[in-house]
């Protein structure tokens, strides 16, 4: 049964350089025994240098050889619910899809609060309190994660928009200058056109950030800050059911994160686009 982390190292050892797929091989078959070993007998026993011990920690976005242990020991300690992912099967009584579809949304959203840096995690909070300006990008199912976050910014009078239209991120990310943050939301982290997008918005001199599943992949490695949502899911992503829920887990603690930050500048706003909504709703007849 493997946890978030070596999932991830799994699904990418043929990416990976011939001896830091050995390190990843010998990682995955005696995941317990790494976490006690320094980073030079680790490195003996695989017969290669620490400095690509290193290297393969920061490939899978760790700051170094003992965050990764400290990280891997956390999911060894604690009981994972990978194997709680259900696929789609004809002719499910109803009942049992009822409960696959909670299993599956439940489990998203433990491995990927799992996977969460705190560091990471506050600075995204912190600059995206701080931007003049938002650019989402997303295509396919990451654009309605874009428009969620979109309908909650724009709500605490933060000034952004989110595009799905590749051309439309390509502009609008021409625009953006040292005091705009631009938030990129692939799950794969491998769609060319949202790469394009967050590399353009860097190129302008924009704080960038992005949102993907879990491990080695183009966008995470291009943003300045990078969220990871949990990579567990597959026979379900023919649906992106958990992935889309596990990425949405993300942004809703991003803005509630915010909205802590600056409760007395944000609340207020909240609250008067709430009543307004209400007010002429029901001027026009609405429900």
């Amino acid at each position: 049964m493997l946890t978030p982390i070596l999932h991830a190292l799994s699904s990418n050892l043929d990416n990976l350089p011939p001896q830091e797929r050995r390190l990843g091989e010998y990682i995955l078959q005696a995941p317990s025994s790494v976490i006690h070993l320094g980073i030079t007998e680790l490195a003996y026993a695989c017969s290669i240098s620490p400095s690509t011990v290193t290297r393969f920690c920061k490939t899978f976005h760790f700051k170094g050889f003992p965050d990764f242990k400290m990280k891997l020991a956390g999911e060894l300690g604690q009981k994972t619910v990978a194997n709680q992912y259900q696929d789609l099967k004809a002719g499910n009584d109803l009942q049992e899809i009822v409960k696959a579809i909670e299993a599956n949304h439940l489990a998203s959203i433990t491995d990927t609060t799992r996977l969460l840096d705190m560091n990471e995690l506050e600075r995204a909070v912190q600059i995206l309190c701080r931007a003049k300006r938002i650019d989402l990008y997303g295509v396919a199912t990451s654009s309605i994660i874009a428009q969620d976050f979109y309908q909650k910014l724009i709500r605490i009078g933060k000034n952004c928009t989110a595009f799905s239209d590749s051309h439309m991120q390509i502009t609008s990310a021409s625009t953006l200058g040292e005091d705009d943050v631009a938030l990129a939301i692939s799950y794969s982290g491998e769609t060319p056109e949202t790469i394009d997008a967050l590399r353009c918005a860097k190129d302008s001199g924009a704080i960038t950030v992005s949102l993907t599943q879990y491990g080695n992949n183009q966008l995470a490695s291009l943003a300045d800050i990078s969220l990871f949502s949990s990579s567990l899911e597959k026979g379900m992503r023919r649906g992106d059911m958990a992935s889309r829920i596990a990425q949405l887990h993300v942004i809703d603690i991003l803005f509630t994160g915010m909205v802590s930050m600056e409760f007395e500048d944000f609340i207020p706003k909240l609250e008067n686009s709430y009543q307004n909504v209400q007010t002429y709703r029901k001027r026009q007849g609405g429900y």
